[in-house]
């Protein structure tokens, strides 16, 4: 009598139990096959018996305090669709552990102990005994089921028995702990679910992932897989701000920055740059220090690393106290001699516009003689994104530095460069470009009459 369904996925959903009007029809059905034959139809009774048992069941929490006291959840204090075992050795139902877990709870409820890992394993005897139990008392009760931790992939019991094994490898042979570092990198690469799985005990898989970088002498391919695990991982929406929180994950990326093969530091820029989506991870790893080494990464100008170093630059970048912290590192130069050597202009000048609100970056952009290079970036682009965020530089710059005037007064005399640009350009470079050309204008006079 039970229905079911298919997921989003288009796996089977667990069956739903039957409503009360589909069970009443099924119980008339039965009785009227039951009164209506002389002879005693034995299976019309027990379809009719399990109706009535049906119906009783649709509103269990009236006869709630008839159920054993282990077949209830400590935390909801229902019967248990779904037990499941924390690291203490007690048992929950899975939506009201999980949701104490994902709340930042690191606790067990009931023994208040401190979890050591926060994977749950499906208690199947507690389970087995709340299924039986219903069965006997006519209530009914939902199929297993299917562990799914997210759309993309299930785990079984044997991915977590894996996953526990390669986590103990790590603190093992330098050998031994490369192999079990690259399958993690390839396993958190291809399933979803075991980034989630990481989640789920980030307190006490992160230390043991990281435990190689104790030692000084790690192995290059060693710090590469780790480093790319922990990129990999910092892709799950949900573990960001665990990964980011974790002690030494950010002190471990900002060293890997600074030495390794590129590919590592690469990956690291690009750890930075994902964890860096959480406006808590900005500040954190802003006052960690990892601007400067990502400024150093980017003035080397190696072609793998550049777009995800600008990358993380410009998302640390967002946050007004990175912003300063840029500036003082040095990223104002690094990117102003970038640019005039068209190199990743794109990402570059969208972060040199972003640091362009400080006054301080506008000085040392016209120190460096930043103007004509904007303005002849200006000329040569065919991409409106580039030309607007060079205007929007030549505003901030004209506009805290009238010295600079006579060089776009030059431009304009010869080109028409920002004439052009306010009639064709953006929205946006419209209105700088018409701003600019409101303080020529009134900067020349001032020049003149002076």
């Amino acid at each position: 009598m039970a229905k079911t369904g298919v997921t989003e996925g288009g796996d089977p959903a667990p069956a739903a139990p039957p409503g009360a009007a589909e069970l009443k029809e099924e119980l008339q059905r039965a009785v009227k096959a039951v009164v209506s034959e002389d002879g005693v139809n034995a299976e019309a009774i027990d379809r009719a018996q399990q109706a009535l048992c049906a119906l009783r069941g649709l509103h269990p929490e009236q006869n709630n305090n008839s159920f054993p006291a282990e077949f209830r959840c400590p935390l909801s204090g229902e019967l248990m669709k779904d037990p499941v075992v924390v690291s203490s050795g007690q048992t929950y139902d899975r939506p009201f552990i999980q949701k104490w877990l994902n709340s930042g709870n690191r606790i067990c409820p009931q023994t208040q102990q401190v979890l050591s890992h926060t994977i749950l394993t499906p208690n199947h005897l507690i389970r087995g005994m709340i299924s039986n139990w219903c069965k006997v008392n006519g209530i009914w009760f939902p199929d297993p089921p299917v562990q799914c931790l997210n759309e993309d992939g299930v785990v079984t019991d044997a991915d977590r028995h894996n996953f526990l094994v390669l986590l103990e490898k790590m603190s093992s042979s330098s050998c031994v702990q490369r192999s079990a570092a690259r399958e993690l990198r390839l396993l958190t690469k291809r399933m979803p679910s075991f980034r989630a799985l990481f989640g789920e005990s980030m307190g006490a898989a992160m230390p043991k992932l990281l435990s190689p970088f104790s030692r000084v002498d790690v192995h290059p391919d060693l710090q590469e897989d780790i480093i790319t695990t922990i990129l990999n991982l910092s892709i799950h929406d949900s573990n960001k701000k665990l990964v980011a929180e974790t002690p030494r994950v950010i002190s471990v990326l900002i060293d890997s920055l600074r030495s390794g093969a590129i590919e590592t530091r690469s990956n690291a820029a690009a750890a930075i740059f994902t964890l860096s989506a959480l406006d808590s991870n900005k500040a954190l790893i802003g006052k960690s220090g990892a601007l400067k080494p990502l400024i150093d990464l980017l003035e080397e100008g190696h072609s793998l690393a550049m777009k995800d170093v600008a990358s993380a630059i410009f998302v640390l970048c967002v946050l007004h106290e990175n912003k300063a912290r840029a500036i003082r590192d040095g990223a104002v130069r690094v990117l102003v001699e970038k640019i005039m050597n068209r190199v990743h202009v794109d990402e570059l000048l969208a972060i040199l516009a972003m640091l362009s609100s400080n006054h301080r970056a506008i000085e040392e952009m016209g120190e460096l003689g930043a103007v004509p290079s904007l303005l002849s970036l200006i000329r040569d682009t065919s991409c409106a994104r580039n030309k607007e965020n060079c205007i929007v530089i030549l505003y901030a710059i004209c506009s805290a530095d009238r010295t600079k005037l006579k060089e776009i007064k030059d431009e304009e005399s010869s080109h028409g460069t920002i004439s052009q640009l306010a009639q064709n350009g953006t929205s946006r470079a419209k209105r700088k470009a018409s701003g600019v050309l409101d303080r020529l204008n009134r900067g020349v006079g001032f020049i003149h009459t002076a």
